[in-house]
């Protein structure tokens, strides 16, 4: 929750981070993980906050930010189990409320979150790509819709409050779980095609420096 006023630059810095984080978040894990650290920490503290008070709330997502930032950077193996569990958790509510009128029950969401930082543990480099990939696209799409909300800015006053709905920025348009779908698949093609090179180019110096050696 901030005052409209920064609702532009939070979702451009939503699209940039999206962008980053869909198609080179294994590479800038520790980035990605610093973003997402200050974006959670950023709306938990915020939403402490009256919505009267306007330099509160914004001291308060900047702190709050920046505490979830360095906790999730310094906390990495607990963060790729919570980058799994968010990951399982969106899933889980994107499922049921594409046949359902309301939100999931607890213990889906739970259960999934569960899942999903059990089997990011297990297969890391994986589910590190495909996690980035999906939650990037999904901030992405996040930036989009409010960067395209432009007549509500315009209109609101800069001492209003602009509240971000992380799991349902466009309420009843059934495009969103599709668009996120197909730039999730495309981050993750492109995340593993680099990754791939980089990894082929590794063994290909590795033999040609054995190969020195024996002789």
């Amino acid at each position: 929750m901030l005052p409209h006023g920064y609702e532009l630059p939070v979702a451009i810095l939503l699209i940039l981070g999206g962008a980053t984080a869909c198609f080179a978040g294994y590479r800038l894990f520790r980035i990605v993980l610093g973003l997402y650290g200050f974006l959670l920490g950023a709306m938990l503290a915020s939403s402490i906050i009256g919505v009267t008070n306007t330099m509160g709330m914004v001291v308060a997502a900047l702190a709050g930010g920046l505490a979830g930032a360095l906790l999730l950077v310094f906390a990495y193996f607990v963060g790729i189990a919570l980058v799994g569990a968010g990951l399982g958790a969106l899933v889980a509510h994107l499922a049921w409320t594409q046949t359902q009128p309301s939100d999931p029950p607890a213990l889906v969401i739970i259960g999934m979150a569960v899942l999903g930082a059990v089997v990011a543990m297990l297969l890391q480099r994986y589910v590190i790509i495909v996690a980035t990939a999906f939650a990037g696209a999904w901030t992405l799409i996040l930036g989009v819709m409010a960067i395209s909300d432009l007549t509500a800015l315009r209109a609101a006053s800069p001492s209003d409050a602009w509240i971000l709905y992380p799991l349902d920025p466009a309420p009843g348009q059934k495009w969103v779980p599709i668009g996120w779908l197909l730039l999730g698949l495309a981050g993750t093609a492109a995340q593993l095609a680099v990754t791939g090179r980089r990894k082929g180019s590794r063994k290909g110096k590795r033999k040609a420096r054995r190969e020195m050696q024996a002789r």
